[in-house]
């Protein structure tokens, strides 16, 4: 058989030319390396951000040994009396965690961070749930701040609602998982939460609503008060809530589910819960967390 005749080969393409037979231009090899470099200056100055945020926000490892004196929130709460022409004379006795019922202890973790010791300063887990409840309503259903971003809000920022507010809180959640152990922790936040008008501390808060010491509180008492700590300044035991008498009656469950009480206690502490939340009839409309 007659040979092929082999066709002459052109020139060798060059790179160019090979990206323009894809399809390719020289064009969108740019717009790539360009959107690399962006995004490689957007995280170097993001990391910087970061690391001067880290730098300026309070350092929490004095209070590993050191009760503070003050806090944001309580300062907060004296500029809005005095703005309101109120005088204000908050209410704090120190208490250290042995000195705290221990209802009240397990009450505070169930209902506000049952994971409090499983997790850092994040709980990923409830952010993700919190997340999902978000998608399927239209208003937020739970919140998902640990008792280390609650403390972190209490003690050094206050109640304002910004972005730039939780990202100071998120940093120094992280600063304080560091710096402290997780009971002294709980201690602090237990010690500064808010639980009325002027009140802060567990010990102000049995003796201001019940008129007894943090360590005597009731397993009835000590549900009640856990479930105030979304909206303290709400829940007037003179009129209960009905979001407050719901709140309560879960958190005596959850303790009951966590084996943290039997039958027979979680029966008598929800008489007595119902005595002391008898004729609830204020608003019903869950509070949203801060």
């Amino acid at each position: 058989m007659p040979g092929r005749v082999k066709e002459p080969k052109g020139p060798a393409k060059n790179g160019r030319e090979r990206d323009l037979d894809r399809g390719r231009g020289p064009c969108d090899e740019c717009a790539v390396r360009r959107a690399l470099l962006l995004l490689a200056l957007a995280l170097a100055a993001g990391a910087t951000a970061l690391a001067l945020l880290w730098a300026a926000l309070p350092d929490p490892a004095p209070l590993a040994t050191a009760n503070p004196r003050t806090t944001a929130l309580i300062e907060q709460r004296r500029a809005e009396a005095r703005a309101a022409g109120r005088r204000f004379q908050p209410r704090r006795a120190w208490m250290p965690l042995e000195g705290i019922s221990r209802h009240l202890v397990e009450a505070v973790m169930l209902s506000e961070d049952a994971r409090f010791y499983a997790h850092g300063a994040f709980d990923w887990q409830e952010i993700e749930a919190a997340t999902s409840d978000r998608l399927d309503s239209s208003r937020a259903l739970r919140g998902a701040s640990t008792i280390t971003q609650q403390l972190a809000k209490n003690l050094w920022l206050g109640t304002q609602r910004t972005v730039w507010r939780k990202a100071k809180e998120a940093v120094l959640a992280v600063k304080v998982e560091r710096a402290l152990r997780k009971r002294r922790i709980l201690a602090l936040y237990l010690n500064v939460a808010e639980w009325g008008d002027g009140t802060f501390g567990a010990e102000a808060a049995a003796r201001d609503r019940f008129g007894t010491s943090a360590a005597d509180l009731s397993t009835a008492q000590a549900a009640l008060l856990a479930a105030m700590l979304p909206a303290p300044l709400r829940a007037d035991l003179s009129r209960p809530p009905r979001w407050l008498a719901r709140r309560s009656r879960h958190v005596l469950d959850l303790l009951l589910e966590a084996g943290r009480i039997d039958a027979a206690e979680h029966a008598s502490a929800s008489a007595e819960l119902e005595r002391i939340l008898a004729g609830a009839s204020g608003p019903d409309e869950d509070p949203d967390e801060p």
